[in-house]
């Protein structure tokens, strides 16, 4: 079979490669052509276009690069008109994936969505155009079931969650070969900062997480470079010798840390499955802050808490977002009752959401509809 994959961003990216992994394992035919980053590049196949090209963060941005996301989206459908595959599957990425989606049904292409797009945080209008443009869904939270089935009455696959597998699957980290590694002090506990993948949001998440290190003299802070990010972009933040960086080893930072301060997003989940305390930041354009405020009515941003349905991490937005707050949770997260109740909660995070086999699972799946057509 011939599989054409749209993944925009460094976690779709992640969760792509191991489906094509597992659709490899299904189809001993499999020949890949997609959009998305190293990982899947490294699964084999052909990479059309890389998501460090693609990721627009925010209302702002996407309206200054409008241009360039229709010469994307017009690129994109000539592409798939070349290749003729037997199936296009989304990743997430919905701006851009809904819309191809959508020529794409009218062509009479089949099409597969994996990792739903996050109807129930906003826009739930969009449940129309999945009806009409997406064969078969596979949502891996827990409560997208209900909110399709039940709200919505569209049928869909529920295959877990692919983090739990992709942290599963990382070797074991020596922490004292991490440390000597990576020139880190041998004995100051770390807390690791994790501010985003995309330019815009890391300048903004490490003007205030950076605040800390002179606040916390007995600790070491250490900042995840991202993937496709290069490392001179982050040395102008490197001014203290209280503060490291560590590119593209994410996993292996969180697996030997203390505490870390983490960027709304995947990395909240990707945190508290390694089983480390942490304080869920976001700070975006202001523009795009006040408009999405108004029309997301969710009671939290992170994963974590959104499956939990109630508070695990705390959650510091915006204005909320200042050295003053994120000092006192700090100091919460490293010690005492918040931080043994945060393992609790973790533990049954893990339960919630479905245990391993979500690339498996979904590959199997998409074979065998792709087979009995």
């Amino acid at each position: 079979m011939k599989y054409y994959i749209i993944a925009g961003e460094a976690s779709g990216d992640l969760h792509a490669s191991n489906l094509m992994k597992a659709l490899k394992a299904e189809d001993r035919d499999a020949n890949f052509r997609f959009w998305g980053g190293d990982l899947m590049q490294a699964a084999g196949g052909t990479l059309v276009k890389h998501y460090k090209d693609l990721a627009f963060m925010g209302f702002a941005e996407v309206l200054m690069n409008i241009r360039t996301i229709f010469k994307n989206i017009s690129f994109c459908k000539k592409d798939i008109t070349a290749y003729a595959p037997d199936v296009i599957i989304f990743v997430d990425y919905p701006g851009f994936n809904m819309r191809i989606a959508q020529w794409a049904r009218k062509e009479g292409y089949r099409t597969h969505y994996y990792i739903s797009p996050q109807l129930w945080a906003w826009k739930e209008n969009r449940i129309k155009a999945i009806k009409r443009d997406i064969d078969e869904m596979y949502v891996i939270l827990p409560f997208e079931k209900d909110f399709y089935e039940k709200k919505h009455f569209y049928p869909v696959h529920f295959v877990g969650h692919p983090l739990i597998d992709a942290i599963s699957q990382y070797p074991r980290t020596d922490e004292t070969a991490f440390r000597q590694a990576h020139l880190l002090d041998p004995q100051k506990p770390i807390i690791a900062l994790l501010p985003g993948s995309r330019k815009q949001e890391i300048r903004k998440m490490l003007s205030v997480m950076l605040e800390m290190p002179k606040l916390f003299p007995e600790y070491q802070f250490v900042i995840a470079g991202a993937p496709g990010q290069d490392e001179e972009f982050y040395h102008p933040f490197i001014k203290d010798s209280n503060i490291s960086l560590i590119p593209n080893k994410t996993y292996g930072l969180l697996s030997v840390s203390t505490a870390a301060l983490v960027t709304s997003g995947t990395a909240t989940l990707e945190t508290a499955l390694l089983k480390v305390p942490e304080i869920v930041c976001y700070k975006g354009n202001w523009i795009s802050y006040q408009i999405a405020k108004r029309i997301i009515t969710l009671k939290f941003i992170s994963l974590v808490n959104l499956v939990m349905d109630k508070e695990v991490v705390t959650e510091l937005i915006q204005d909320n977002l200042n050295g003053k707050r994120l000092h006192e949770e700090l100091q919460k997260i490293l010690e005492g009752k918040k931080r043994k109740q945060i393992f609790h909660d973790y533990h049954d995070l893990e339960k919630k959401l479905g245990g391993r086999g979500a690339s498996k699972k979904t590959a199997k799946l998409i074979f065998s509809v792709l087979k009995s057509r």
